[in-house]
């Protein structure tokens, strides 16, 4: 029977958790340092908000944010670019096996925040939450 790799149960492993966030550090450190041969990239502040591996390990989805939210494009493109030196980085400082796949993704997280926060603060809004705050 092949094994349904789509993972819609209770959520991540706890060891894909662990080699998630391990992932999100080294690649952090990594930048922050400017360890990669790319001046255009080191140029960059760039967050690495949250890492999620596959169930095998072998992918890791990086979700990631420039400073400021702005040249998003031109990040991932830098990150693109330098995939491979990236995943050299990983490899040495962690005891993977393989060194996963790297796909880099905008962290809309932030924007979702400040959509909320944008909503929240609407004038019908506020009037139907203070409205169920006196029921």
């Amino acid at each position: 029977m092949a094994r349904n790799t789509h993972h819609d149960g209770p959520g991540p492993s706890q060891r894909q958790l662990r080699v998630g966030e391990l992932i999100r550090r080294t690649l952090s450190s990594v930048l922050s340092r400017g360890d990669v041969h790319d001046p255009e990239l080191n140029q960059m502040s760039i967050t690495v908000g949250e890492v999620r591996t596959s169930p095998d390990l072998k992918v890791a989805t990086v979700y990631v944010m420039p400073l400021g939210g702005g040249a998003r494009e031109e990040a991932i493109q830098a990150l693109k670019r330098n995939k491979g030196e990236l995943r050299r980085a990983l490899m040495k400082d962690m005891t993977l096996k393989y060194a996963p796949d790297l796909r880099f993704v905008i962290d809309e997280t932030f924007d979702r925040m400040d959509e909320t926060r944008d909503m929240l603060a609407r004038a019908e809004v506020r009037r139907d939450v203070e409205k169920d705050a006196e029921e």
